[in-house]
């Protein structure tokens, strides 16, 4: 395995002098808190979004792609958590993903890519969350005050407010009670959602289903790499090594576990939502598929209770998913800001942090307010950062780490999971990207209206 030099600057630092690992990444808890964590990186309204991935791939496609991206993720999170676990026996326990990615490959570069695809990752899950979570408070409002002056960039400052205030939470590891009710409320709205799509799909105001795709062939393709690209976005989380992180040493293990309860939710929850919101609606299946069960002419197709009690389970569990992405910047944030001689809660590190955090929440709810685009973020944000980080790296960093014969299976399925996604990625980044390049024509800045 190629290492880097002992002088190399991107080897683990001393826990002495890292105030990052000690503040943000500590080391206590846990299988099932990673679970909890694993959980809420996943698992989240997100899966709201699986009916309009559907929309650009059809029934078989569509089934056969959220059940491929599920293998793959689960696979993918196995190896890395192996990778993790032998460079921990090794004695180089990496609590950062750029730190084992520099480490195993031993390029320097890596270091850096890495950085820039989480930091596109986090900012962008960050945005999408005070996005959503804004919306979820103007769909309340709307039904509560149809004739209300209030505009979506005003939910949105709300929504960052509250944002501000919790993300003054030190630690990772202190997320994890509010990370398992984060676990509860994705089970809740989801079954809530599904019985108010299957409600609205069989009652008489029932919308007519059309399950056709795109008209023209090129059209076709771009729509079902941009669907797949929302897939990975879903599915992804890119901060396994920074959740990893947080068991108590040593984690040989532990990360399975934890894996094994995240993806028993994710089996109950993305099928049922997928399936049930593309089956009432068909390829009019909006972004969110709360807006298509609430649509702007004509009554809900779904009890008001209902609806209502899962946009506020949604609203509640976007405020852990925000915090949950928004850890690794914090921490690296700290790295280089905190003292680690002082007290997490001393004067020199509490306003320094108070000062940082407000800044970047602040950031994040200016961009969802000024691009309202749900739908289109997800798919940019899958194919530029999740595929990378979970559907290519660890295949490599595990054939780079246990170097398994060229003759044997492993091999062959790493690399051709390498070259598949690869593809898929570039591909899924030009679709994205130029469906947001189209969708700029339907908005203005500070819209009232998430765009599509």
């Amino acid at each position: 395995m190629a290492q880097s030099p002992q002088s190399d600057p991107f080897q683990e630092s001393r826990l002495d002098s890292d105030a990052g690992a000690v503040f943000v990444l500590e080391s206590k808890g846990k299988w099932w808190h990673a679970g909890f964590h694993l959980t809420t990186a996943i698992v989240g309204p997100t899966i709201l979004t699986l009916p309009y991935a559907f929309r650009g791939l059809g029934w078989i496609l569509g089934i056969f792609c959220l059940t491929v991206m599920g293998c793959v993720t689960f696979y993918s999170y196995y190896l890395m958590s192996k990778v993790l676990e032998h460079c921990e026996k090794a004695g180089r326990r990496h609590i950062r993903f750029r730190e084992l990615a520099a480490d195993v490959l031993g390029s320097g570069w890596m270091f850096y890519f890495v950085i820039f695809i989480q930091t596109a990752i986090n900012t962008g899950v960050g945005i999408g969350a005070i996005l959503l979570a804004g919306q979820c408070l103007q769909i309340m409002y709307s039904n509560l005050s149809p004739s209300g002056s209030l505009k979506l960039y005003e939910f949105i400052a709300m929504v960052t407010v509250v944002m501000i205030i919790l993300s003054q939470l030190p630690t990772f590891h202190s997320l994890r009670h509010l990370n398992f009710a984060s676990l509860l409320l994705s089970l809740g709205y989801t079954f809530l959602v599904v019985g108010a799509c299957i409600h609205a799909g069989l009652s008489k105001n029932a919308p007519h289903r059309d399950y056709s795709l795109e008209p023209s062939n090129s059209s076709r393709v771009f729509s079902a790499f941009t669907s797949i690209s929302i897939l990975a976005a879903i599915f992804g989380n890119g901060i396994l090594p920074e959740i990893q992180a947080t068991l108590a040493p040593p984690a040989t293990g532990k990360m399975v576990k934890g894996l094994l309860m995240c993806y028993s939710v994710i089996f109950v929850t993305f099928y049922t939502a997928a399936v049930s919101g593309y089956w009432a609606f068909g390829n009019k299946s909006n972004s969110n598929i709360l807006k298509s069960l609430m649509p702007d002419n004509g009554p809900s197709l779904a009890p008001t209770v209902v609806l209502g009690l899962a946009v506020v389970f949604i609203l509640l569990q976007l405020f852990a998913i925000g915090l949950v992405y928004s850890q690794v910047a914090y921490e690296i944030m700290e790295k280089q800001s905190a003292d680690i001689k002082r007290g997490v809660f001393s004067k020199r590190n509490l306003i320094p942090r108070l000062i940082l955090r407000t800044l970047y929440v602040i950031f994040c709810g200016f961009m969802a307010a000024m691009l309202p685009f749900f739908g289109d973020i997800n798919g940019v944000v899958g194919a530029i950062g999740f595929i990378p980080l979970d559907f290519v790296l660890p295949m490599l960093l595990y054939n780079m780490t246990y170097k398994p014969p060229r003759s044997s299976l492993t091999y062959w399925i790493n690399l051709f999971i390498i070259v598949a996604f690869t593809g898929t990625g570039i591909m899924g980044s030009f679709s994205s990207i130029r469906k947001l390049v189209l969708d700029a024509n339907k908005f203005k800045l500070f819209s009232s209206d998430v765009v599509d």
